[in-house]
């Protein structure tokens, strides 16, 4: 008897447990219908975090009624021009967003015999459909106060809500134009600027994978441009090639990831890649001479192709005739041929040798109005003094050669040895 009784005060123990949360749920129902919205928050949470309540659809899709109502009561201030408090106003706008979501989640799991009976979709469609603009105006407000990350939500809420499961099948229920790409761009950047790196890559993939909606905000260029220095940003290099390799491919007339690609060949020792990308490049845009043709020339120096060097630094020289980078690399270009003559000198008979020495003089002569000028430009905007020194040096070294080999340049070399304050 002890045993039955026993056991009927733990069954009337546990119903009235159960009752005392569906209790919470109601009277946080109830609370909601009397606007009393701190009270209707208290009571959802409890709600919420209990395990006989928080897999009930009803739960989340209050919790979610409790932020839109908080929205709505400041819209409704805001359009009859009466105060209103903003931050509450978007800030319940975000706090419905993913209870309705769950609601509607927990609604699609079948019941004991298998069906589904989705009791919230209508609804939770309906409010998330009328408030899908205001989300833009929730990115905006934060990304004014400098909330970034969060103004990064609401701009990803709006370009998530058109993809959700509730709107399958209903193409018609948004306009999906050239605002709502647009939005993707701010969500994006928004990321960025709130250094969540991880995040705006997954955008960034998110946004490369859909169909580009032409608009005023971005071009599709700059999704794959974007992702390159996210991956760059992160230290991630194999992935920062892959992405210049596909804008590269995807976007051929592009010369950022022409000259990314330039910069890596460069820098890992294989200049005839780099030499492939740049014709590319030139070819894509000859108004870069200066510095498109002049790294060419470089590239072609440095594999002692002297001749066909002087030709790019001539074109870059042709295009800009005060372009700082040919000017300097051309004269170099001299100079090491003269140096190399010189080298070579010891080991010529006498005629071969006078031979030599005017081929050098030649050389150092065709270098000097290139310095000369290159220093005249460097002075006229003030350039700081090491690169001037440097041309300086440069100068000095051409002067001294010639009058060594006969040609009279004492009085520059002097004026150059002054200006270097070289005894």
């Amino acid at each position: 008897m002890k045993r039955i009784l026993f056991i009927t005060m733990i069954a009337i123990f546990s119903m009235g447990t159960v009752f005392a949360q569906k209790s919470a749920l109601r009277d946080a129902k109830r609370a909601l219908g009397k606007d009393d919205l701190g009270e209707a928050r208290t009571l959802i949470k409890q709600a919420a975090t209990n395990p006989e309540t928080a897999n009930d659809p009803e739960t989340w899709k209050v919790m979610g009624d409790i932020g839109n109502k908080a929205f709505d009561a400041e819209r409704v201030k805001a359009a009859l021009g009466q105060g209103h408090n903003e931050k509450a106003m978007h800030d319940g706008l975000l706090e419905s967003y993913l209870p309705y979501l769950k609601a509607d989640s927990l609604s699609e799991l079948p019941d004991e015999k298998g069906k589904v009976k989705n009791k919230v979709r209508k609804d939770v469609s309906s409010i998330l459909r009328s408030n899908h603009p205001f989300y833009i105006n929730g990115g905006v407000f934060y990304n004014s106060q400098k909330d970034y990350a969060k103004a990064a939500d609401f701009f990803e809420i709006y370009w998530n809500i058109p993809t959700l499961p509730l709107y399958e099948g209903q193409k018609e229920s948004f306009v999906l134009d050239s605002t709502y790409q647009s939005i993707k761009y701010y969500a994006i950047v928004s990321a960025i600027t709130a250094e969540q790196h991880e995040r705006a890559l997954r955008m960034l993939e998110r946004v490369a994978s859909e169909p580009f909606i032409e608009n005023p905000a971005f071009k599709e260029t700059d999704v794959y441009e974007l992702m390159a220095e996210e991956y760059k940003t992160l230290g991630d290099s194999v992935k920062f090639v892959q992405t210049l390799y596909k804008g590269a491919e995807k976007f051929p007339s592009s010369s950022y990831f022409l000259l990314n690609l330039i910069n890596v060949f460069i820098k890992e020792g294989k200049p005839e890649n780099a030499l492939q990308y740049l014709d590319q490049a030139i070819a894509n845009d000859p108004s870069n001479a200066c510095d498109l043709n002049s790294v060419k020339g470089a590239l072609l120096a440095e594999k002692k192709d002297y001749t066909n060097a002087e030709v790019e630094y001539k074109k870059a020289l042709a295009h800009d005739p005060n372009c700082e980078r040919a000017l300097e690399n051309l004269a170099r270009n001299y100079m090491i041929q003269a140096q190399e003559l010189k080298e070579t000198t010891a080991t010529l008979s006498r005629q071969q040798q006078v031979e030599n020495d005017k081929k050098t003089i030649d050389y150092y002569q065709q270098a000097l109005p290139l310095l000369e000028n290159l220093d005249k430009i460097l002075k006229g905007r003030s350039a700081a003094q090491q690169e001037i020194n440097a041309i300086l040096l440069l100068l000095r070294n051409a002067y001294y050669n010639l009058s060594v080999l006969g040609v009279d340049k004492s009085d520059q070399l002097k004026a150059i040895e002054d200006q270097l304050d070289l005894e």
